[in-house]
């Protein structure tokens, strides 16, 4: 292990500029990271994967309307004394947590993609390893994919991103990864292209929301030229890095098989927040019970229905003879 590779990671990174148009009209005013899961923002959970992964030093890369962010991670002052008088003190408990993250916040300016709202956070991290964690992407809190990520990083150097295995037909979708060297779910990565025609892809391995950086990303960003729609693509300058064998070069996967929730689309969204509802401590036992109970009233109705359109065929064809 080189010195640097055992300088801890402490820096987290998470790019919220985005405009979220595949949830207008709701998010005309709202940053789509407010959105609620069960009773949290989504950007809330990210952060706090990042916080229990070690990663205490969050920077926030926003944009233009997004001020909720900020002033859900600060005090609410006249909030919490009306709490605190009123002897709430499990709410009071609850609107403190976010507040006492140490969180920052850096304007990307202009939508540029990935790779570029990643450069515009270079002054905060400086020279150190840093991770990158997408917010439309949620990892359940029982499964530790950063832990592991970090802990590959330490390991082997590099750059660590996280796969996960998709149908083929689905490869259009995602960034997705020649590997080789397969140890468990560690793969080398050889190759990366951007949202390939699945019969060019070149395996079912596609990116997820997860990075661990090597600083020396930074550089390669500021060569690399807009690609796939104009932007500045993190795919890119990651295919770059794996083949580089410069300090900081190479890229290794973590193949994750655990529990991910996609808030990026709004079928996805449902059920993120049916699956953590099930999940939630307080409401997951009467959730779970009406959820049983609509779900055998949906099929009783529907059962007959079908019933009701079979009996009315069968007439019509005896009125018909």
């Amino acid at each position: 292990m080189s010195s640097e590779n055992a300088r801890p990671v402490t820096k987290a990174v998470i790019p919220a500029a985005g405009l979220g148009t595949r949830f207008l009209p709701a998010t005309k005013a709202t940053p789509k990271e407010m959105l609620p899961v069960v009773d949290k923002p989504a950007i809330q959970y990210v952060v706090e994967e990042a916080v229990r992964a070690g990663l205490d030093d969050v920077l926030i890369i926003t944009g233009r309307n997004k001020a909720a962010l900020e002033d859900h991670f600060d005090h609410q002052w006249e909030l919490e004394q009306a709490l605190e008088a009123k002897g709430d003190q499990f709410r009071l408990e609850r609107v403190r947590e976010s507040a006492a993250m140490k969180v920052h916040f850096v304007r990307q300016g202009q939508p540029k993609g990935l790779g570029h709202a990643v450069h515009v956070a270079k002054e905060h991290v400086g020279d150190n390893a840093f991770a990158v964690l997408l917010g439309d992407d949620l990892i359940d809190a029982r499964d530790h994919l950063l832990e592991e990520m970090l802990r590959v990083r330490d390991e082997k150097g590099g750059s660590v991103i996280a796969l996960m295995e998709v149908p083929r037909e689905s490869a259009h979708l995602y960034g997705c990864a020649a590997v080789d060297e397969r140890e468990g779910d560690v793969v080398r990565i050889t190759g990366l292209v951007e949202k390939p025609d699945p019969a060019e892809a070149p395996s079912n391995l596609a990116v997820i929301g997860r990075y661990v950086l090597d600083p020396s990303v930074f550089g390669v960003l500021e060569n690399t030229p807009p690609g796939r729609g104009g932007e500045i693509q993190l795919t890119d300058a990651l295919q770059t890095l794996a083949a580089s064998t410069e300090p900081g070069g190479g890229v290794h996967g973590v193949v994750f098989g655990g529990r991910r929730y996609d808030t990026g689309d709004r079928l996805d969204y449902l059920k993120a927040v049916v699956r953590l509802g099930l999940d939630h401590a307080e409401l997951g036992s009467d959730f779970g019970e009406w959820l049983d109970e609509f779900a055998a009233d949906r099929a009783s109705a529907n059962g007959s229905n079908g019933a009701g359109v079979a009996e009315g065929a069968d007439a019509a064809e005896a009125t018909s003879r």
